[in-house]
């Protein structure tokens, strides 16, 4: 869990969130209850919730009985995204637990996300919720699927830098864009707020991405919960990669390792071995960058002090994290 001073201001609401988690997640099925427990055990960063409270926080009548529905809505949403995506990834780890579909199989994995989607919405059907709330978490979930589509129709291609943004805004971007813009719904912030939350959120995402696929590269699986390299293995043509085969000297040779199916372990190691001596890393780092300055840039103004820092140092967080 996302967890340390910069979230300070939201610690209580992040208490309630882990047991309203807990709590949601009881079924009559045994095994249901299992898998959903042990999917919020496996821990996470619960980024997409804690950037709802903050802006939710922004009101100055904030009442947790009325926010806390729809932060665990947000943050079943994303875990039953996580399950699907374990599942059309063949994944065995995720943040070095075992995947529900290594565990129990994929036929039962599936819905069990399906499950937790059906809860996410039950949630907040009998809330008095803007509509506009309900109509971004609709387009959210279509962007999940539309962005896993996307990625899977491109394994073991090489793909433009356009088209891999497109993807990873649909696949993580707009959802964390959509859970800041909904708490400055809730908080009753004018749309002109509302929308530069939105952005601050989309670069965010952007940005912690791009991390993400840096840190595939760069670190280990005791960091990460996976090998480095992973995204190669499973055909996954990410922005480091898309720039080294554009500027290594060893070029062709990694865009042949990366469209082939079949790649082994070794193969894997020198595709990563020729990414890392391009400038792919430092490139995507650039990348980075950017985008949490155009994120610090977008907060509008007349948040709270306490609030506007912890955005802030959000964004910091994103830059320097390593797991």
């Amino acid at each position: 869990m996302l967890m340390n001073k910069m979230l300070y201001v939201i610690k209580k609401d992040l208490n309630a969130l882990e047991k309203g988690l807990s709590q949601q997640v009881y079924s009559d099925v045994a095994l249901i209850t299992e898998i959903s427990r042990h999917l919020i055990e496996s821990g996470g960063k619960r980024l997409r919730p804690a950037l709802y409270f903050l802006a939710a926080h922004s009101h100055s009548h904030y009442d947790i009985d009325y926010v806390l529905p729809m932060a665990i809505t947000i943050e079943l949403i994303h875990m039953a995204s996580l399950v699907h995506d374990d599942v059309l990834d063949n994944a065995s780890i995720r943040r070095g637990t075992a995947t529900a579909n290594a565990k129990w199989g994929n036929n039962i994995s599936i819905l069990s996300g399906d499950f937790l989607f059906s809860r996410a919405f039950g949630l907040v059907a009998d809330k008095d919720y803007d509509r506009r709330i309900l109509m971004r978490l609709s387009n959210v979930i279509c962007g999940l699927s539309e962005g896993e589509i996307h990625q899977n129709d491109k394994h073991y291609k090489l793909r433009s830098e356009e088209e891999y943004y497109t993807a990873i805004s649909k696949k993580t971007a707009d959802f964390i864009a959509a859970s800041c813009e909904i708490g400055g719904i809730i908080a009753e912030l004018p749309k002109s707020a509302t929308d530069k939350l939105y952005t601050y959120g989309r670069c965010l995402g952007m940005a912690f991405q791009i991390t993400d696929d840096i840190l595939d590269l760069t670190s280990n699986d005791k960091k990460i919960g996976k090998p480095a390299g992973n995204d190669i293995l499973q055909g996954i043509i990410t922005l480091p990669v898309i720039r080294a085969v554009q500027t290594s000297p060893d070029s062709e040779e990694l865009a042949k390792i990366i469209m082939d199916s079949t790649l082994n372990p070794q193969m894997v190691k020198r595709a990563v071995d020729i990414t890392r001596e391009s400038d792919g890393l430092d490139y995507a780092r650039k990348k980075v960058y950017d985008y949490l300055d155009e994120a610090r840039q977008a907060l509008p103004d007349g948040l709270p002090p306490t609030i506007r820092k912890s955005f802030i140092e959000v964004a910091d967080f994103v830059g320097k994290r390593d797991f």
